[in-house]
Order: C-alpha cells, then structure tokens, then sequence
C-alpha cells in the first residue's frame, strides 16, 4: 500500500486509541510529528472522527501491539490481497483544436523527409488516422493545396526523441540539421 486512506483521520484514531508516540504516526500517516501534536492538541480538526486503519484493513492489531512496546520502531502499512490496478495504457493525447489543423503539415513532412515510416508510426506520432496518411500519400486529401510541410516537433505534436525513436525503428537516420533543432540555443 502506498499511500494512507485518510490520513488525518487515521492519525486521529491512533491518537486517541494507542499509546504510539508522535514521530511513529508521524511517520505512518506521513505527516510531521509536530502536525500530529496539533492535532492531539485540538488545534487542527477540531471534532474530526477517527479512521480506524485496523478495521480499514491498513494496519494489523500485531503490528500496533509490537510498535506500543517498542518507541523506536515504525509501524509498517499491512499488504493488502485485492489485485493492484493495472496501469492504463497510452492512449491517445490530446491535442488542442488550435493545432489539430496542423496535423495535415505534419504528416506532409514526415512523408517527404522519411517515407520508410509506415503508416501506423506516423499514425502513432501524429496522432492521425491511416486513412488520412494515405491520402496525404496519393496526393488525394480535401486541401491538399493547402499543405505546408511542417516539422512534426516544432508544432508541437510530438517530440523530437519520439520522433528519433521511429526514425531508427523504421530503419532511417534521424537528420541533424537546422529544420529538426527545436531549441533555438542549439543553432550555430
């Protein structure tokens, strides 16, 4: 468990029901001990109700007991059985409405400067549909009159190491001249 269910509350209920000392709730709520003596004091929550993080599942009765007898131990959280969360994937970011018409000039630029990128990397960086790659390929797009290749970076709808990083994947070189340098210090 990483990170304490209320932990005011908590502080609070071992306050009033253990005889763990300032510093050890202190450090198990993961507040400074002089917090936890204004608490004690009446000076912070005034009238708060107690958590009790041993029916909460946060904490044994064992583990309260053996840090009772001990004032230089530290209470440690207990492991909790239920599955940790898995983490989201990266999904699809958002890009403001400003920009999302520079997405076109985007895909324009990476299809003349590394067209051994496919369409689903380009799709990935730019965050765009195969379909419109592939009209912007052919030549075919609504305004495609209207295209002026950008760099991807600059506009601000990728990054550059991103970018590099399909480049080699794909099997290219990344370029290093002055259209790819996204900060201004970096011109000779």
């Amino acid at each position: 468990m990483t990170q304490l269910l209320m932990p005011r509350a908590t502080a609070v209920w071992l306050i009033d029901n253990s005889a763990l000392t300032f510093v050890q709730i202190g450090d198990f709520c993961n507040l400074h001990e002089l917090e936890i003596q204004a608490i004690a004091d009446g000076e912070i929550g005034p009238g708060m109700q107690g958590f009790d993080p041993i029916l909460n599942g946060q904490l044994t009765r064992a583990e309260l007991e053996r840090c009772e007898a001990d004032e230089t131990a530290s209470l440690k959280a207990a492991r909790s059985t239920l599955p940790e969360p898995t983490a989201r994937t990266k999904g699809p970011r958002y890009v403001p409405i400003a920009r999302r018409g520079d997405k076109p000039d985007a895909i324009s630029w990476l299809v003349k400067h590394h067209p051994e990128l496919t369409n689903a990397q380009i799709g990935r960086l730019i965050g765009t549909t195969k379909d419109t790659i592939m009209k912007i390929r052919e030549r075919s797009h609504w305004n495609i009159s209207n295209i002026q290749p950008k760099h991807p970076a600059m506009l601000g709808l990728c990054s550059q190491n991103d970018l590099n990083a399909a480049i080699e994947k794909a099997g290219g070189q990344p370029k290093q001249d002055a259209e790819q340098v996204t900060d201004i210090s970096e011109l000779p």
